[in-house]
C-alpha cells in the first residue's frame, strides 16, 4: 500500500506538524508513504487544522478524496481567514442551511471576537470534507460526536493522540533551573505551555494564583509560550507582574522539557473547546507531570486518577485553586498521579499502537475505494 501524506511537517512551527512527523516515523514501518506530493498513490492521509497552513491540504482533500485526520473538529477560524464574506457566509449556508444565512452575516462581521466568543466554536463548519472523505480520524469522542453531526454517515475512526518519548534533562539540571529560578523546595511551581490563546483560560489561571498568593500559599507560576497577539498579551499585563510568575516566550524542544520537568504541575485549560486534544497534555501526562485538564467530552477517555479535570463555568476558578490546594497539601498523591498518568499514556497512546490503528484505517478506507 501507497500511502499519500500531507501535513504541514517541521520546521512550521504548529503542533500538527511535530505530530505528523513523529507518525511519519511510524507509518514509515508499515508502508511506502510520499509526503506532500501530487503523486498517485493507493490512498492519501490529509491532516487538517484550524488554521491557514491547512489551505492547500483541504483543497486537495476535496479534489482527491481519501483519509482526514481532524486535529481540530473546528474549520470555522480556518475560513474566516481564507474566505471574503460571501464566499463564508455560502460555506456557512451549506453547513447549516438557507435559514442560518442572517447568523453567517453576523458572525462575520463580530469575527475580530473569533477567539474566544463560544458561537464560533458551536459552529464547526466541518460538513464538506467530512462528508467528502473515505473516513474522518478524530482524537476523542467529543470530536467524533461533532463530526457525526455534520456528516451523520461519515466513517469515524477513533485514534487516540500520539505520544513519543522526550528527551527529558539530567535531574542536576532541573535542580540548577529551579534554583536559578528561586523556587524553594517547599513551593509547588505550575505551568502553562504552549501557544497562549484565549482559550488557555489564563485570566482563571492568573485570578487563582494570585488569590493563593494573597494567602501565603507557596505556589509559584510558569507561564512558557508566545502570545497570538500583541493585544492579548497586554490585556494580561499586570496580573503577569505579579510576584513569582515566571515568563517564558517560545522554548525550543530541549529547553521546553527543561522548564517542563521543573513545574510540579501542567494547566493545561482550554475553553471553548475546538475538539482538539492537546499534544502538550499528552506529553506532560506522559513525562510523569501530574496535570489539569478541561472537563469534557474531549477528555472523557482519561480515566480516574491519571489527571485533574476542570469543570468550564462558572466554578471553573474555584475548582482550579481546590485542586491547586490539594497539589500543596499532598505531593505525594501529586507524584502519585503523575506516574499513574505515565503508565496510562505509554500504553494507550505509544506511537507504535497508534500507527498500527492508523494502518488499519488507511486499509479499511482502501477496501472501500476498491469496492
Amino acid at each position: 500500500m501507497k500511502v499519500g501524506f500531507h501535513s504541514p511537517l517541521p520546521p512550521a512551527a504548529t503542533g500538527v506538524a511535530d505530530y505528523s512527523a513523529a507518525l511519519l516515523r511510524q507509518l514509515r514501518q508499515h508502508a511506502e508513504v510520499v509526503c506532500n506530493t501530487a503523486e498517485t498513490c493507493d490512498i492519501d492521509l490529509y491532516h487538517l487544522g484550524n488554521n491557514g497552513l491547512h489551505r492547500d491540504i483541504y483543497e486537495r482533500a476535496l479534489r482527491k478524496p481519501g483519509v482526514v485526520v481532524l486535529h481540530d473538529a473546528l474549520l470555522h477560524h480556518f475560513f474566516l481567514g481564507r474566505l471574503e464574506e460571501r464566499a463564508y457566509v455560502e460555506e456557512f449556508v451549506f453547513n447549516y442551511g438557507e435559514w442560518h444565512r442572517g447568523l453567517a452575516h453576523e458572525l462575520w462581521r463580530g469575527r475580530s471576537q473569533s477567539g474566544i466568543d463560544a458561537a464560533y466554536f458551536e459552529w464547526p463548519m466541518i460538513a464538506r470534507v467530512c462528508r467528502e472523505s473515505l473516513a474522518v480520524i478524530v482524537h476523542n469522542p467529543g470530536a467524533g460526536a461533532t463530526v457525526l453531526r455534520h456528516a451523520p454517515r461519515a466513517t469515524v475512526v477513533e485514534i487516540p493522540h500520539l505520544w513519543t518519548p522526550a528527551q527529558l534533562p539530567d535531574r542536576r539540571d532541573v535542580v540548577s533551573l529551579r534554583a536559578a529560578l528561586r523556587v524553594s523546595e517547599n513551593e509547588v511551581m505550575a505551568g502553562v505551555f504552549g501557544h497562549l490563546r484565549e482559550t488557555k483560560r489564563l485570566g482563571a489561571v492568573l485570578r487563582a494564583y494570585a488569590r493563593l498568593r494573597a494567602r501565603g500559599a507557596p505556589v509559584r507560576l510558569l507561564i512558557a509560550g508566545e502570545f497570538v497577539s500583541p493585544e492579548l498579551e497586554r490585556n494580561y499585563a499586570a496580573e503577569l507582574s505579579q510576584p513569582g510568575v515566571v515568563r517564558t516566550g517560545y522554548l525550543p524542544e530541549r529547553e521546553f522539557w527543561l522548564h517542563a520537568a521543573a513545574v510540579d504541575l501542567c494547566l493545561n485549560l482550554r475553553y471553548p473547546s475546538a475538539g482538539e486534544s492537546s499534544g502538550i497534555a499528552v506529553g506532560m501526562m506522559g513525562a510523569g507531570c501530574a496535570t489539569m485538564l478541561t472537563a469534557g467530552e474531549e477528555t472523557s477517555r482519561f480515566p480516574l486518577g491519571v489527571c485533574m479535570l476542570c469543570d468550564p463555568g462558572l466554578c471553573e476558578e474555584e475548582q482550579l485553586l481546590s485542586y491547586w490546594h490539594w497539589a500543596l497539601s499532598d505531593r505525594e498523591g501529586l507524584r502519585r498521579m503523575g506516574s499513574a498518568a505515565a503508565a496510562y499514556i505509554h500504553r494507550e497512546h505509544d506511537a507504535a499502537r497508534v500507527a498500527a490503528m492508523y494502518q488499519a484505517a488507511l486499509r479499511a478506507a482502501l477496501a472501500v475505494r476498491r469496492r
